[in-house]
């Protein structure tokens, strides 16, 4: 037992770490892998920018006037050198002193497509195998990392267990027809691979559910998908989504936990991803940190569906009673509240989906009775709805009522009916998407530059 060796692996230092600790490492021999980022060659001295993905900022190294004269832009090398203070006039800056040649790992030729220029978003998306080496697709993958870590920890710090449900599925959660159907190549007309259609799925609040109903507090996180024929600005047909689901709760208790949530992501993301915001704010949406930090010190408001119809017609919009609310109409509520997040809540039944549980009877101005659903959707400035979320019907009855209503087969949700039968509960949800929180934290106007690999209608690259 005494001669048993144990091996740790020492990871190598990353330039993020340099800019950090950059006081303690100043004189020390250092060692650093990266790409060409910049290159600058002066009449006694020559300058390049390495950066490793790891941080915005790249670190300098310095040699003499011929140390980069062969070296190429986008190219891998490894540098050995000393950290100094920078001989500049930026006193707070270091940079690393050449101490032997630089190693080449990997040339990079003049037909690289990333060249030092401003590329537009369109070009960028054809070259998604190589964009993230840029400064906007490279921060935006480490504030979408620090998210991803964020909502783990936001959970797991308030009794969340984590589920996996399934990506394969044969119902539809939202009801909208607009799945991508699953077909192997050893399906028949006669015979399916899993007995029955099946689709990739919409959301996993469905099978959240059986876990709500029994472990109390349950979230998934992953992919969704949606095979809807548009190619717009806010539309993927694969994204991300975050879908918490908790026993015995109601409609106040959800918004409340939604905007907690919404807000504690925020608040960690300004302060661990300082540099990548800052650089968002500067180059992206100027107004970005002004409406983060409002975001943070407000309360949402909270407004009933009628109401919101009201507003609307107040202001001449089109719209009335039964009506969903669209883009541009969510738009002029959160701008008429002084671009704070607005949580729109108790819809009408007829347009929402058939999970939502039914509130006591309601009528419209002319007193006419009106079903509505104890739900809520949050609309926030620039991105619109962000969150959308409701009270489960728990009532065996009431659900099965509605099941039938709208003509659905009742034995396929005949186990989600069941969850009813057995110790029914209170208990509710909301699912976040992902890729919309993402460009509502960055400023990025399209939602196919916040994810790193784009699936939409026409495109399939990588």
């Amino acid at each position: 037992m005494n001669n048993i060796i144990k091996r740790y692996y020492k990871w190598p230092i990353r330039i993020n770490e340099i800019n950090k600790n950059n006081k303690d490492l100043i004189g020390k021999e250092i060692k650093v892998k990266g790409w060409v980022r910049n290159i600058r060659n002066q009449k006694s001295v020559s300058f390049i920018e390495l950066g490793d993905g790891s941080s915005i900022k790249g670190v300098q190294i310095v040699g003499d006037k011929d140390s980069f004269s062969k070296l190429k832009y986008g190219s891998s090398i490894e540098v050995n050198g000393k950290l100094i203070n920078s001989l500049g006039n930026d006193k707070e800056a270091i940079e690393i002193q050449l101490t032997e040649p630089y190693k080449l790992i990997g040339n990079c030729p003049d037909c690289y497509p990333l060249q030092p220029k401003n590329h537009s978003f369109e070009f960028l998306r054809d070259i998604a195998h190589i964009r993230s080496r840029g400064n906007s697709i490279g921060a935006l993958l480490r504030v979408r990392n620090k998210s991803t870590q964020l909502i783990h920890q936001y959970f797991n710090d308030n009794g969340f267990i984590n589920v996996h449900t399934p990506i394969i599925t044969s119902s539809d959660c939202e009801g909208g027809g607009e799945q991508f159907q699953i077909k192997s190549s050893l399906d028949t007309k006669e015979s399916m691979f899993f007995g029955q259609p099946s689709f990739l799925t919409v959301s996993g609040q469905l099978e959240a559910e059986i876990y709500a109903c029994s472990h109390s507090r349950v979230y998934t996180f992953g992919p969704t998908f949606r095979a809807e024929k548009s190619n717009t600005p806010r539309h993927l047909s694969e994204f991300w989504m975050i879908e918490p689901e908790m026993a015995f709760i109601d409609l106040n208790d959800n918004l409340d936990i939604a905007e907690d949530f919404l807000k504690y992501l925020i608040r960690n993301l300004l302060e661990n991803c300082k540099d990548d915001i800052e650089f968002f704010n500067k180059r992206i949406d100027t107004n970005l940190l002004s409406r983060l930090e409002k975001t943070l010190s407000t309360p949402f408001i909270r407004l009933e569906y009628k109401d919101a119809i009201k507003l609307l017609q107040d202001n001449n919009h089109p719209i009335k009673w039964g009506d969903d609310i669209q883009r541009e109409q969510e738009k002029f509520i959160t701008t008429h509240f002084g671009e704070i997040p607005v949580f729109v809540i108790n819809w009408p039944k007829s347009i929402k989906p058939f999970y939502m549980r039914e509130n006591e009877q309601q009528t419209d101005d002319h007193s006419n009775i009106i079903p509505t659903v104890s739900n809520m959707d949050l609309l926030v400035p620039t991105v619109g709805e962000l969150i959308g979320g409701s009270i489960r019907e728990e009532r065996y009855d009431k659900l099965l009522n509605t099941i039938n209503e709208m003509g659905m087969d009742k034995d396929q949700y005949s186990w989600y009916l069941d969850l009813r039968k057995y110790g029914t509960v209170p208990h509710g949800g909301f699912g976040l998407g992902f890729e919309r929180f993402l460009q509502f934290v960055t400023g990025l106007q399209n939602i196919k530059d916040v994810i790193p690999i784009p699936r939409h209608q026409n495109y399939c690259k990588f």
